[in-house]
């Protein structure tokens, strides 16, 4: 057991040389490498580009939306390159962080459920995760603000036992103590030079309710636009975002930052090992896992038989030791090890507590703002 848990220290210390693990993983649809995807889409309102498509400027990859303009992530240079976002650092988190609730992997963290009304919410699921604001107005509120402001002053031990994963994949206290975590593990998908594509569609309805008398021809566009919501007449929705064509490569790059993770500190006179062995051992979990291929409709994303991921481990002056890869097994190995070492936190239950909500509600933004600065500097 020594000897496992002593595997990666030399990553751990304080003097370690090594700065990164970083791992880049080619991926193709599903159809083939020629196939259509789709990007998310953001709303582009109130933006310098939804601006310059309100007045009338062709941009590619904007369209008109019911609200109004929305696109797709993608920066265009002037030779002609372009690269568009396929799935963001925060979204790659939130769909890592779950798989601790699997049965292979639930042991390495606490179980933390808040239930809210008819709902029960495991903390994984919470996308700020231990600042989330269904644990932040729930009975766990003080024992989390007490683990932040600890972290603040160099001790993660506490937010280690309740939420683990939030010293994983970060966590921003920005509506309470302002601390900042970064994230250990980070993993973002782009791909490179794109063409965006469009599609339409015409829905027609299975019966003239018009032409059979069964309803009275529509007053005006209110009344026409309204038949055509609820399915009584023709909606057309032409010249919508249809995806991009991807002509040169979607990838992955994934980081572990071991500055980061030796950055966290347990106590002023404890030994941070054990809770940095703890941590690393779930990052490798992450980093190495399985990902969820299916990103959304219209996306879904394999890895590329032809082209095979490659492993960095990457040191402060630079250099690179190359092919060094951590497989998944050995890392399940290892963070099962580790957590034993450092003692997995206990499941907790807790409740949303709906009045505490409603008053933080009741009150001015100005009001709100000096809170957090107190509660910031407590």
């Amino acid at each position: 057991m020594s000897e496992l848990v002593e595997k990666y220290d030399n990553w751990l210390k304080d003097d370690s040389d090594v700065a990164a693990l970083v791992m880049r993983q080619w991926l193709v649809p599903v159809e083939g490498k020629d196939a259509v995807i789709f990007p998310p889409t953001y709303t582009l309102a109130e933006t310098d580009i939804g601006n310059r498509f309100n007045k009338g400027e062709p941009i590619p990859g904007v369209y008109k939306g019911q609200k109004g303009p929305m696109g797709y992530n993608i920066d265009w240079f002037e030779d002609g390159t372009s690269v568009c976002l396929i799935d963001s650092v925060g979204s790659q988190a939130n769909r890592m962080e779950p798989i601790f609730m699997r049965e292979t992997y639930k042991a390495l963290v606490p179980e933390v459920i808040v239930k809210a009304g008819d709902k029960a919410i495991n903390l994984l699921e919470a996308g700020h995760r231990a600042a989330d604001a269904i644990v932040r107005f729930s009975d766990l509120r003080e024992e989390l603000e007490e683990a932040f402001n600890a972290v603040r002053d160099g001790d993660a031990t506490k937010l280690a036992k309740i939420a683990p994963t939030s010293l994983v994949f970060g966590a921003w206290d920005s509506r309470g103590t302002q601390v900042k975590l970064p994230r250990v593990v980070r993993s973002v998908i782009r791909a490179f030079k794109v063409k965006p594509q469009h599609r339409s569609a015409q829905y027609i309805p299975p019966v003239d309710y018009v032409g059979t008398k069964l309803l009275d021809a529509p007053q005006g566009k209110e009344q026409q636009d309204a038949m055509s919501e609820l399915g009584l007449s023709h909606a057309p929705a032409p010249w919508a975002h249809g995806g991009v064509l991807v002509e040169q490569e979607i990838r992955r790059d994934a980081t572990l930052n071991l500055v980061a993770l030796r950055a966290l500190r347990a106590g002023r006179d404890a030994d941070p090992l054990p809770l940095r062995r703890y941590i690393l051992g779930l990052s490798l979990v992450a980093f190495t896992a399985p990902q969820e291929t299916f990103l959304r409709e219209g996306c879904q994303l394999v890895p590329d038989p032809d082209r095979p991921s490659t492993w960095s481990l990457v040191k402060h002056d630079g250099s690179r030791e190359e092919n060094f890869e951590v497989a998944h097994e050995q890392a399940l190995e290892y963070a099962k090890a580790t957590a034993t070492e450092f003692g997995v936190g206990p499941n907790k239950q807790a409740t949303f507590d709906s009045t505490r909500a409603r008053g933080e509600l009741e009150r001015s933004k100005q009001e709100r703002k000096k809170s957090r600065r107190a509660s910031a500097q407590a």
